[in-house]
Parts: C-alpha cells; sequence; structure tokens
C-alpha cells in the first residue's frame, strides 16, 4: 500500500511537470489571467461550469474571485452556473440536462464576460453547448481539459489541457492552474 500511495503522488508530480515543461500551457495561463482581469476592470463577470468533480472545482475557484484569495480586498463577479438546483433540475427535466448552462448563459451572459468550463474529458455536452451559447453572446471562452482537449477544444477561445488521460490527475491539475490564474488576477487587478 506505501508503494502505491508514493505512485499516485508521483503520478500527480510527473503531470504537474509535464504542465511545468510545456511553454504554450504556460503562456495561455499568463493570457487568461490577463484576459480575466481585463473583464473584471471593464465591468465584466466570470461564470465557471462543470460536471461532478468538476462543478465541485468551479465552484471552488469562482468563490475565490467573489471571496478573497491571498488579499483582504472587494468582492470580484464570478460564480459558478450550477449552484441553483432548482433551476438545474427545473431545466434538466423540461428541456434537458445538456442545456443547463446554455440556457442560463442566454439569460445572464454578456458580450465580454468570460465563461470557464471545467470538463477532463473535454467533451462534456452541456459545456459544449454552454461554450456555442457564450461565442454568440460575444463571451471569452476558457476550457479546462485533459491531454485531448475534447471537442472543446473547438469552442475555447483558450484551451488548458492537462497533459494526462487520468480524472485525478487532471482535477488536481486544474485546481492548480486555477489558482495561479486567481492570484495572478488579484495581483494585476489590486
Amino acid at each position: 500500500m506505501i508503494e502505491k500511495i508514493k505512485s499516485i503522488i508521483q503520478a500527480s508530480i510527473d503531470t504537474k511537470q509535464l504542465l511545468l515543461a510545456n511553454e504554450d500551457r504556460i503562456h495561455t495561463i499568463k493570457e487568461c489571467s490577463l484576459t480575466i482581469t481585463d473583464a473584471f476592470k471593464n465591468g465584466n463577470k466570470v461564470l465557471f461550469c462543470g460536471n461532478g468533480g468538476s462543478a465541485a472545482d468551479a465552484q471552488h475557484l469562482a468563490a475565490e474571485f467573489s471571496g478573497r484569495f491571498y488579499k483582504d480586498r472587494d468582492a470580484l463577479p464570478a460564480e459558478a452556473l450550477h449552484c441553483n438546483t432548482s433551476y438545474i433540475t427545473a431545466v434538466a427535466n423540461d428541456y434537458s440536462y445538456d442545456v443547463i448552462y446554455s440556457r442560463m448563459i442566454k439569460g445572464i451572459g454578456q458580450t465580454g464576460d468570460v465563461i470557464v468550463g471545467l470538463s477532463t474529458s473535454g467533451n462534456s455536452k452541456n459545456i459544449i453547448e454552454a461554450f456555442k451559447t457564450a461565442k454568440l453572446k460575444g463571451m471569452i471562452t476558457i476550457g479546462f481539459t485533459g491531454e485531448s482537449g475534447g471537442e472543446m477544444k473547438n469552442y475555447s477561445d483558450y484551451l488548458i489541457n492537462v497533459p494526462s488521460n487520468d480524472t485525478p490527475r487532471i482535477q488536481e491539475s486544474h485546481i492548480m492552474v486555477g489558482h495561479i490564474i486567481c492570484e495572478m488576477v488579484e495581483n494585476l487587478y489590486f
């Protein structure tokens, strides 16, 4: 069991080392930080979406902006789109689970807003539909995926595709990248 624990820790480290070694991905993280900062400075908001563990990660990252990260500062307009369970269950029942996020974006998305979609496969239909709607509204799309990028790569203005196909390792890296972006935005904005 000890060796298995060590191998899991090493797999997480290996994934992060691959991410660190890829200058294109590092540049994309920088560009996402600048884009989100500009959105906030222009009075826009950042919306997050995901499914399952990625929904929890989306909510976590939204809270880092709307609450605080390192600095005691004003709240920034960020929200995870799945937090209203009455809305989610009604739309999923009356229409389809595939449109839970796109329908919300039709209602509250504005030109210049940013949507961050987290999907380890990159193939979550509800996030793809959200990105399609966001593009029609003039929003900026940031995809957090696994290595292939899945279908989301076709709809992402910025794609952070973690170099792994292992869901837990991808999600661990999504949180790390999200924290980096939060820190960069907080430093740039305040």
